[in-house]
């Protein structure tokens, strides 16, 4: 080291030396901050010296909060907590208990519609509809068995932050929430069921008197999966269809689970003795992994029986009614999905749903397929910000207001131009 070197590190080491020895007599070595009785903050900078020929080397802690600092030339600095600071503790204010309340249909949803049937007086369709924007695509959901149009009703939310032009329609199934049907004789055969999804397209397109549908997506949970399945195998919404989803339902998992069905209903509460205690009940029990989805969609699961005793809040729908149908649902699934038209993509909260057919199908590069194993079976309720994700990449891969086709060679012709 040259004499010059040695200077010059010796004068920047004495300009240093106060501070050294201002911390010393404050009986620290390391420039942590310390809360005052007042409750502010002071900060302090610590020091190291890296090499005998080195500067003293301001060092501050990684923090996302910054202050003004007189000791920096941009006048930015960090302030340094106390480590008797409770970082991650609650905010005051926000109470600890878990809320419970019910959620209203309206945070999520731009109207309700009830939808008469001219060819059947005896039914009428409840749905649940956000209009879409321009030329936005129209979601359309069918929930599982039991549940209702508001078990879509957070993924909405999700999916219009992703897609503000985005619609959704989420209709009540006959025989759950508030559509009108007989219940006597019951009839929610499959044939029925995706006819009546259809109707209820059909029926808002012209009460909301749209000149022709928005491209449509198809998104089924369980038993709603089975019912978009075979409205897609059928054709009947022809080049309006861009694609269809699934959530959680493949033929073989859903004909192993029907034998264990009966078991499960038997351990499930009659009733409640209030709607908070019902969303509790999901929640508690892991039916519904969100506090938020319960509090959303159980409500539309339950209805008062005034005079009945301490659990007054009773199941809207008799799943053990619904047994008949079970095996109808889902025979035959597996390959109406693969063979149907449009875009095709299974969602599942685990691989070991997949049959033979599903697996060969997915390594033959016939339809997407995304797995939530974080997820329970309510994938869409549980995980609603993933799901739509999803959902919304599904659509624009599927998208075909995007393309930008050729002339065709007649129309070319006929502007006299060379073919």
């Amino acid at each position: 080291m040259s004499d010059l070197q040695r200077r010059w590190a010796k004068a920047k080491l004495n300009a240093a030396m106060p501070v050294f020895n201002e911390l010393d007599e404050e009986g620290t070595g390391t420039g942590t901050g310390d809360e005052s009785d007042s409750g502010t903050t002071t900060r302090s900078l610590s020091y190291s010296v890296t090499s005998e020929t080195s500067d003293a080397v301001p060092s501050f802690p990684d923090d996302d909060s910054s202050s003004a600092s007189s000791s920096s030339v941009s006048s930015t600095g960090t302030v340094i907590p106390s480590p008797a600071r409770a970082l991650f503790a609650r905010p005051l204010g926000i109470p600890s208990a878990r809320t419970l309340d019910p959620i209203p249909w309206t945070t999520y949803f731009e109207r309700e519609l009830l939808l008469p049937t001219p060819s059947s007086p005896t039914v009428s369709y409840h749905t649940y509809l956000t209009s879409p924007v321009g030329k936005g695509p129209l979601f359309v959901t069918h929930h599982g068995a039991g549940s209702s149009g508001l078990s879509f009703a957070v993924l909405s939310s999700e999916i219009r932050k992703r897609l503000p032009t985005a619609g959704i329609l989420s209709p009540d199934c006959r025989g759950h929430g508030s559509t009108i049907a007989p219940e006597d004789p019951l009839d929610l055969s499959l044939d029925t069921l995706s006819e009546d999804l259809y109707r209820v397209i059909m029926l808002t397109r012209d009460a909301m008197k749209w000149k022709e549908l928005p491209p449509v997506m198809l998104v089924g949970h369980s038993l709603g999966g089975a019912v978009v399945t075979d409205l897609a195998k059928k054709g009947l919404l022809g080049g309006a269809l861009l694609g269809y989803a699934v959530l959680d339902v493949v033929e073989g998992s859903a004909m192993d689970a029907l034998t264990s069905m009966q078991t499960y209903l038997s351990t499930r509460p009659v009733g409640f003795g209030s709607l908070r205690e019902g969303i509790d009940w999901h929640v508690r029990s892991r039916t519904l992994r969100s506090s938020v989805a319960a509090r959303t969609s159980v409500p539309a699961l339950l209805m008062l029986e005034e005079g009945d005793g301490e659990r007054p809040w009773r199941w809207r729908t008799d799943l053990a009614r619904t047994q008949p149908f079970w095996e109808g649902w889902f025979v035959g699934l597996s390959k109406k999905f693969l063979e149907a038209k449009g875009g095709k993509m299974l969602l599942l909260a685990g691989t070991d749903r997949l049959d033979t057919e599903l697996t060969i199908g997915q390594m033959q590069g016939k339809y997407a397929l995304q797995v939530f194993p974080e997820a329970g079976h309510f994938i869409h309720e549980d995980l609603p910000e993933k799901t739509a994700v999803a959902l919304v990449d599904f659509y624009r891969r599927n998208d075909r207001s995007a393309l930008v086709l050729p002339p065709k060679v007649s129309e070319l012709l006929a502007q006299g131009k060379k073919v």
